[in-house]
């Protein structure tokens, strides 16, 4: 059975198989329970048996009905966790080695993304800062560091399956690798103040030589706010001389 959103990443076909075997164990254990439910209805129904019997549940043949399902259920979860515990340690305990590592911060109410520039190195002058867009390139493997600026954000990318809490004061690390070029969204998946529904953004994953040229034509945070900065002086400047 396929999945209803398409996967984009490395670990999210295994995050998938974690979240069917719970389905399929669920739905088969729901249908057992309804089904015998339906079963004690029909068989004794009020016309067949006006008179309830009394039962005190201490025999053996009694108490089973208790144990024998509980044992079942004891079963299903190891097989749960067993799966689970692997898929955590592969997604959460391991990080491979990066190919290029960015910088996530949420805040009320965007996100702001750091992409090492051309040197491939992050916290240096030629870092490319964006808000609510996030460009990669496909087949590499990507570490990030997400902080939050105000309150509890969660980091959430759908087709890769990932969803991190963003955690004030902390910085946390994880990882992910795409798989297949396209425009996906980006969300937050923690209440975070009044306009958390519209806290959103889109993640571009690019071939490496697009993603390449992405780079080589954006300007260096430190350069786009002197820029910035240049400007305002201008305006301010030209403000002035109109009121004298």
């Amino acid at each position: 059975m396929g999945s209803m959103i398409e996967r984009a990443s490395t670990f999210a076909a295994d995050i998938d198989s974690v979240i069917m075997l719970i389905a399929v164990l669920g739905g088969f254990w729901f249908l057992v329970a309804q089904g015998i439910l339906f079963y004690f209805m029909i068989r004794y129904r009020r016309s067949k048996n006006p008179t309830a019997g009394y039962i005190a549940g201490e025999k053996h043949e009694e108490t089973k009905w208790v144990h024998w399902p509980h044992y079942a259920v004891i079963v299903c979860d190891i097989i749960i966790i067993g799966f689970a515990v692997k898929v955590w340690y592969d997604v959460k305990q391991t990080l491979p080695p990066p190919d290029s590592t960015i910088r996530v911060v949420g805040q009320q109410w965007a996100w702001k993304f750091h992409h090492p520039g051309p040197d491939n190195q992050l916290g240096t002058e030629d870092d490319i800062v964006t808000v609510d867009e996030l460009h990669v390139a496909v087949n590499k493997t990507y570490h990030f560091k997400l902080e939050s600026d105000d309150v509890l954000h969660s980091f959430s990318v759908p087709v890769f399956r990932l969803k991190q809490d963003a955690v004030p004061g902390r910085v946390i690390t994880g990882w992910f690798k795409p798989t297949k070029t396209g425009e996906f969204d980006v969300q937050c998946a923690e209440m975070c103040g009044i306009a958390h529904g519209a806290m959103a953004a889109r993640i571009f994953i690019q071939s490496e030589e697009d993603h390449h040229a992405w780079i080589q034509g954006q300007r260096p945070h430190h350069v786009q706010s002197q820029i910035n900065d240049n400007d305002k002086s201008e305006q301010n400047s030209k403000e002035g001389a109109e009121a004298i």
